[in-house]
């Protein structure tokens, strides 16, 4: 008995004796505190390799461009010489982002001393051997610029960039004459394809130093010229990104425009991934992602059909400086701007070249003359052959007379004599007044187009008045401007131009509109034109109003034609094109090609042409 207690007093004085192992935590903090600071040695002197540990710790935070980490100890828990940690880890990364995660740690008791077992899951569960982490970038792929109907204008691409090493150019007026003769000759089956002139080039190469900058062309002619330029090793070809037109003959000029003008809004947001990376610089796993934030499509006013056919319509009349603008008066849309080659080469005619009106002008003083005179279609005017005003001698063409007529047929068969005398008898101001509530006059501000409507005379003196009532005097006005006279007859008000979603048209002024009841009269007035009218005899369907023109000047006259049909406002001119009947042509083969295209019967360019 006595022996018995001896041995368990013996037992449980032993185990009081038994030291308790140290903790393992310390450690644990001390290495996340140095890790946290930067100080990777320090942590890397707590492992059991720490040169291993330095590097991969200091390779993550510069591969993360880490601005921070901070770290939380969960637990340790201990197993004879083993212990295991747990902790979270958020990091602080560029731009606000943050990647966050839960990690684990092993240490080993030697010695009586705790040291971290290093392997790089302690940075990162998912990190293996000799791997480290790694931000990148996720680019966003651009948005398309599309039309109004929906159809691509725009879409991501690459083209190349000509260049050359001027260092290793012997002779740099031989280079400039190379360059030139194959950028022509390109340019001859692809007018995408920029010209050069060799004498120019060739001082602008002895003027450079460095590389030199060419030209840019699509990537189809870029590999083609690779090829043809071959053997001229100071001439070379950069690939680079960029908004490739998803059919160069489609309103070049304004997408060309378009698509400096939109650049930053088509880049999107980028995305952003973490990495595991090896230490040559491969990707070895995705650990963290965040997906980029693609931009909305930009969309532009142009529409397919509508340029399509405005295109074709004024190729009808390719020998001429032939133009178009067509706009939806519903909402101010720019839906096509056509010129042919030969009116492309004075710059944009149908958005900013200032001609006389002529007779379609009639629109305006018929609209001043309901709304300031109180005539009404069915006033009786009088329509002579010639009528002396103010001593101005104003004739009809051919000095047709009609004697005295309603308003519809004098407007109808275009009688000068009639807007003339209408004219002469408004006060002041009231013709300029009236054409700026139809937008004549009106500056618009229209990111990417320069745009100018026109300008109407005060009407100082009487003669002035009259001259300015049939569209001549001093009367200017673009097809622009004209189309918008139309749109404004269509809709009740002038819908404000626009191009690009998103890039808002500022007005100089906006003027009251014409009076409903001054507008539903007009409208008697343009469609008589088209139906027993000088229009009369066209082909395309529809209920179409128009009025015609035909503005005469030193060494010829300028043929004009105006009006809309359903939600479609246009305005065609053909310089020096003589008599009306020139533009309402155009116009016809527009019309009758626009609703071939709608009806999927086939290419605009097909159809016959309407005389």
């Amino acid at each position: 008995m006595s022996l018995l207690v001896a041995s368990s007093l013996a037992a449980t004085s032993l185990a009081a004796c038994t030291p308790k192992p140290a903790s393992a935590e310390p450690v644990v903090k001390q290495f996340l505190s140095d890790w946290a600071s930067q100080d990777f040695d320090g942590a890397g002197d707590l492992s059991d390799n720490p040169s291993s540990a330095s590097d991969t710790l200091q390779a993550s935070w510069d591969g993360l461009q880490a601005e921070g980490v901070d770290t939380q100890v969960t637990d340790v828990k201990l197993n004879g010489t083993t212990a295991t940690a747990n902790y979270h880890v958020t990091w602080d990364l560029p731009k606000d982002r943050e990647l966050s995660y839960d990690a684990t740690m092993t240490l080993n008791r030697i010695n009586d001393e705790w040291k971290v077992r290093w392997m790089p899951s302690a940075l990162h569960p998912q990190l293996g051997a000799n791997q480290h982490l790694e931000l990148r970038a996720v680019n966003a792929e651009r948005a398309s610029v599309i039309s109004s109907d929906g159809a691509d204008v725009l879409t991501p691409g690459t083209e190349y960039r000509i260049l050359v090493d001027l260092d290793k150019t012997n002779d740099k007026t031989a280079t400039a004459r190379t360059l030139a003769a194959a950028l022509n000759a390109a340019h001859a089956t692809d007018n995408t394809v920029p010209t050069a002139d060799a004498a120019d080039l060739a001082k602008k190469l002895a003027d450079a130093s460095g590389t030199y900058s060419v030209a840019l062309v699509s990537t189809q002619q870029g590999e083609a010229l690779k090829k043809t330029l071959a053997a001229n090793q100071e001439i070379t070809f950069n690939e680079e990104p960029a908004m490739v037109p998803t059919d160069p003959t489609f309103a070049p000029d304004i997408v060309n425009r378009v698509a400096s003008l939109v650049e930053s809004d088509l880049e999107g947001a980028n995305g952003w991934e973490v990495a595991a990376v090896s230490n040559e610089g491969a990707v070895i796993g995705e650990l963290d992602y965040h997906a980029p934030q693609v931009a909305p499509a930009v969309k532009i006013s142009l529409d397919h059909n509508v340029q399509k056919a405005a295109e074709e319509a004024v190729n009808l009349r390719a020998d001429m400086k032939t133009m178009l603008v067509a706009i939806r008066p519903s909402t101010g849309e720019i839906l096509a701007v056509a010129q042919t080659d030969l009116a492309d080469q004075d710059g944009d005619l149908a958005l900013n070249g200032q001609f006389p009106p002529g007779s379609t002008f009639k629109i305006i003083t018929a609209s001043a003359g309901i709304q300031d005179e109180g005539l009404s279609p069915d006033s009786i005017v009088p329509c002579p052959g010639s009528m002396n005003i103010y001593g101005r001698i104003v004739n009809n063409y051919n000095q047709f007379s009609l004697g005295d007529v309603p308003m519809t047929t004098a407007f109808a068969k275009s009688c000068n004599t009639t807007f003339a005398n209408i004219s002469e008898q408004l006060q002041k101001g009231q013709l300029k007044d009236m054409g700026a509530s139809f937008g004549l006059g009106v500056d618009y501000t229209i990111p990417g187009l320069t745009t100018i409507t026109g300008s109407i005379p005060e009407g100082e003196t009487e003669l002035e008045r009259t001259e300015a009532g049939y569209g001549q005097g001093y009367d200017l006005v673009s097809p622009f401007g004209m189309a918008l006279v139309s749109a404004t007859a269509a809709a009740g008000k002038t819908p404000m131009p626009t191009l690009i979603t998103g890039h808002e048209t500022t007005a100089n002024q906006q003027p009251a509109a014409p009076a409903p009841a001054t507008l539903e009269q007009l409208r008697t007035l343009m469609r008589a034109v088209v139906t027993n009218g000088t229009a009369s005899g066209m082909k395309a369907g529809g209920k179409i109003y128009g009025k015609t023109g035909e503005a005469e000047i030193t060494g010829g006259s300028h043929a004009w034609f105006t009006g809309y049909r359903d939600d479609l406002a246009f305005a065609t001119l053909v310089v020096l094109g003589g008599g009306s009947e020139t533009a309402v042509s155009v116009t016809d083969k527009f019309l009758t090609g626009l609703d071939a295209l709608n009806s999927g019967a086939g290419d605009a360019s097909q159809l016959a042409p309407s005389e």
